[in-house]
């Protein structure tokens, strides 16, 4: 068990949730409050820029508010709230619509791993930069032959004295291409054990000896890459946590990784149309009620689900504030992709045909947008570790079975 999470009074937190709504109401301008398209999401970085005005206005109010990262300290640019504040803040968004102003693996990822395992100079360096903007991150783990096996990479970093020469090559790292760093699980004892011998390092990507190609998805979008590293150059004070010790910030990493992936759909910029909806434009119905059985069992099926889901989520809050280490984000990571998948093929089976459109005349936004979010819905399954092997997780570490 960790040291409970400062807990606030209930009329502490209702007076918050009011102050909240009414800046809310007064900062969040009337065009950052509707679905967007994924190209009007803002992920900051070098050479970023703003979809539109009142996108650069609504993200720098909320930067300056501190709620960009509002439960990361104030010194390096985060509001210093709560878990139950900052609750409280995507609630009251989420109740006006108001779209996230800054997306990406900093705050989402690296930044929660940075103020535990960084050092002084680092969180100063590169969180605020995340705060700011200023920084997109990718992530430099999978490697062509070290995918569900992870801690088998290969990549290597070689001791020169004042800086690392790295070699090797990572895959599926997400918009790569579009990065200003990545950071990367390196091996620095190539004689050590797996684990034992992994470091984990910041790299500039503007450092000479980087390039990128991008991976075509089945989805017809191309966000991933393959990343290769030749005589790369990374100073020392890039390295987080200690040598050979990359492991441990590694395994921190990914439990926000998984918290992510389990809530996948929860932020889609997408304006998708939800099962229940898509029942009631596309099916038919008799005496109120949906008239094929099975399509009527497997929706009731999806509510009941969904429903212990939120719950399951509330419980994995509360537990965290209770400063409760649980095991359900490695749980929920495979129950919310898994989830996704079933609700794109839900989808699909309720709109029949006119599910079937990838693009053309004949099909609504919405319809091509639900064909492609199920292709892309297979592509997170193994994301962040596949289903498969996070049931083996979940089975040795969670349910503690006998290995065979």
């Amino acid at each position: 068990m960790n040291a409970p999470v400062r807990r606030e009074s209930l009329q502490d937190l209702e007076q918050f949730r009011s102050e909240a709504r009414q800046w809310l109401e007064e900062n969040c301008p009337q065009s950052q409050r509707q679905p967007m398209t994924p190209e009007e999401q803002y992920y900051g970085g070098r050479n970023a820029e703003f979809p539109s005005e009142d996108a650069k206005l609504w993200f720098e109010r909320m930067r300056d508010q501190g709620w960009i990262g509002p439960e990361w300290p104030t010194q390096y640019g985060g509001g210093d709230l709560t878990a139950q504040h900052s609750k409280i803040i995507k609630e009251e968004m989420r109740a006006i619509r108001a779209r996230t102003p800054l997306y990406g693996l900093g705050i989402w990822m690296l930044g929660p791993a940075l103020l535990e395992f960084g050092n002084e100079a680092q969180k100063q360096q590169h969180i605020r930069a995340i705060i700011d903007g200023k920084a997109r991150w990718a992530q430099g783990y999978s490697e062509p032959g070290s995918g569900s096996d992870l801690a088998s990479l290969q990549c290597r970093a070689e001791d020169k004295g004042d800086h690392f020469l790295v070699n090797g090559s990572k895959i599926w790292t997400t918009a790569a291409d579009k990065c200003d760093w990545i950071f990367c699980l390196v091996r620095t004892d190539p004689d050590a054990k797996k684990q034992e011998g992994i470091s984990f390092l910041l790299i500039d990507m503007d450092d000479p000896g980087i390039s990128t190609t991008p991976i075509g998805l089945i989805s017809g979008e191309s966000e991933f890459c393959q990343t290769f590293f030749d005589n790369v150059k990374v100073p020392k004070e890039n390295l987080v946590g200690e040598l050979n010790k990359g492991w441990s910030v590694a395994k921190e990493l990914l439990v926000h990784e998984r918290k992510l992936m389990s809530e996948i759909g929860s932020d889609s910029p997408r304006e998708v149309i939800v099962p229940n909806a898509a029942a009631r434009e596309y099916l038919d119905f008799e005496h109120g009620k949906i008239a094929d059985s099975q399509l009527r069992s497997d929706l009731v099926d999806y509510d009941m689900n969904m429903h212990a889901i939120g719950l399951t989520h509330f419980r994995t809050f509360e537990e965290k504030i209770a400063g409760v280490r649980s095991a359900a984000p490695m749980v929920m990571k495979y129950v919310g992709t898994e989830a996704e998948v079933t609700k794109s093929e839900l989808l699909l089976a309720i709109m029949g045909s006119q599910g079937l459109g990838w693009e053309g005349d004949g099909f609504s936004k919405s319809e091509i947008d639900t064909l492609r979010l199920w292709a892309m819905s297979k592509i997170m399954t193994i994301a962040g570790g596949t289903s498969e092997i996070q049931l083996n997780v979940i089975a040795k570490n969670v349910l503690q079975l006998p290995q065979s």
